[in-house]
């Protein structure tokens, strides 16, 4: 499955799409088709990625973005697609953010990378070090990007940031190594899909070791571990997790789970405190889905199961089991 939908809200703000320079005007002095209010929504500023001579390249649109609305007041950003995003890395567009933050003085969300299949396949998209974003943004509460081939993360401080979402076909461990190695005092989401190391996703549950332990991101409430091709390793892990015991909402979705997983979380410490567990996107049978539920609504816990799938048998005794988001 690729993923087929912008993003439709971000930062609790419904996105908006600043309108694209019309190919017989001059941008810079083309009327502004009507806005809404600088803060009223999350920005989506959006190039083509296969783009035709006369469309409107990313950076300049930027550009004629922060020339039509009031800068100071924007809340959130949603950076859609570049040109030849497949081939060219997020570089250019991190540092074009990074100049602009004496006139995006009140931005406190930024997504990195909303693309869909069409534009480029989540596996394809090339991004970069984005830290250096966080370190322009002191100030920022949320941040996601999707698009693991390239993608930098060496550990850092940043005291405010409230939410993390990194979305990929595949993470590498060196990622989630400066992830989780990173010291983020305010974090009370974090989501990382992890992937299939036929994207590149080559972490171990080792690699989440000092995540799972407790000792980092003190105000963690939120955890998913989705979309991994080790999700059985990974529900092991949490089920023995100290930090689990502070999560309220648990996320496990999208991956390979089977009824050894779900059987090392159910054998694990009581999840009864959790308020919602998605298990989404699984591979467990009619019987342990009904022995999860069994466990854990009875004590108010909203345990999502949709999207059960079936393995597939190729005949000469190779199974195979699919995350829901890989190429």
């Amino acid at each position: 499955m690729t993923i087929g939908n912008y993003q439709h809200e971000f930062h609790g703000l419904p996105v908006f799409d600043f309108p694209g320079a019309r190919a017989d005007s001059d941008a810079d002095t083309a009327a502004p088709a009507e806005l809404p209010d600088a803060e009223a929504v999350a920005w989506r500023i959006s190039a083509p990625t296969y783009s035709e001579p006369g469309d409107e390249l990313w950076e300049p649109q930027f550009e004629r973005f922060l020339k039509t609305v009031d800068a100071a007041r924007v809340r959130a950003l949603v950076v859609g697609g570049w040109d030849e995003a497949y081939e060219t890395s997020s570089a250019p567009v991190v540092a074009a953010l990074i100049a602009a933050r004496d006139r995006l003085t009140d931005l406190r969300a930024v997504f990195l990378g909303d693309m869909t299949g069409e534009d480029c396949e989540i596996s394809w998209i090339v991004q970069s070090d984005v830290t250096p974003l966080l370190a322009a943004y002191p100030a920022l509460r949320e941040f996601g990007v999707r698009g693991g081939t390239e993608l930098a993360f060496p550990s850092i401080r940043h005291d405010r940031l409230e939410t993390l979402v990194v979305e990929t076909g595949g993470l590498p461990a060196e990622v989630v190594r400066g992830i989780v190695g990173s010291e983020l005092p305010a974090l009370e989401r974090l989501e990382l899909w992890l992937g299939t190391d036929e994207y590149g996703g080559d972490s171990t549950t080792e690699d989440l070791a000092p995540l799972l332990a407790g000792t980092g991101f003190p105000a963690l409430r939120r955890l998913g571990l989705c979309n991994s091709v080790i999700q059985d390793q990974v529900a092991a892990a949490v089920a023995g997790a100290p930090v689990v015991a502070r999560i309220e909402r648990l996320d496990l979705s999208m991956g390979v789970l089977t009824d050894e997983g779900a059987a090392a979380l159910l054998g694990g410490q009581p999840l009864t405190h959790l308020t919602h567990l998605d298990l989404s996107h699984h591979y467990l049978s009619a019987a342990m889905s009904e022995r999860v539920r069994a466990a854990l609504a009875p004590h108010g816990v909203t345990v999502v199961l949709d999207d059960p799938e079936q393995a597939e048998d190729d005949g000469d005794g190779e199974v195979y089991r699919y995350v829901a988001v890989a190429e």
